[in-house]
């Protein structure tokens, strides 16, 4: 039991979670663009950096850290590069 918490603790994988209207994203690289309309976030997978895009209307960074971003609007489009 201590070797899966302490795994979910030190997770490194990136994760992303859509809820409604939210998209909380875990684990990215670095914020690209973000405006209202666009956000753009880049993530590792498979030893390579990839883009992640979201497209909707009113789009709010609500929360940054260093590893984990929420994403607040009314979300049309998600879009993996």
């Amino acid at each position: 039991m201590a070797n899966n918490i302490r795994s979910y603790i030190l997770e490194d994988e990136f994760k992303i979670t859509i809820l409604n209207n939210k998209i909380n994203i875990v684990n990215y690289e670095e914020m690209g663009h973000f405006d209202n309309n666009r956000v753009s976030v880049k993530y590792e997978k498979d030893g390579r950096i990839c883009t992640l895009i979201i497209k909707g209307k009113n789009l709010v960074v609500s929360k940054l850290k260093s590893k984990e971003v929420l994403i607040l609007g009314v979300i049309s489009n998600i879009e993996f590069r």
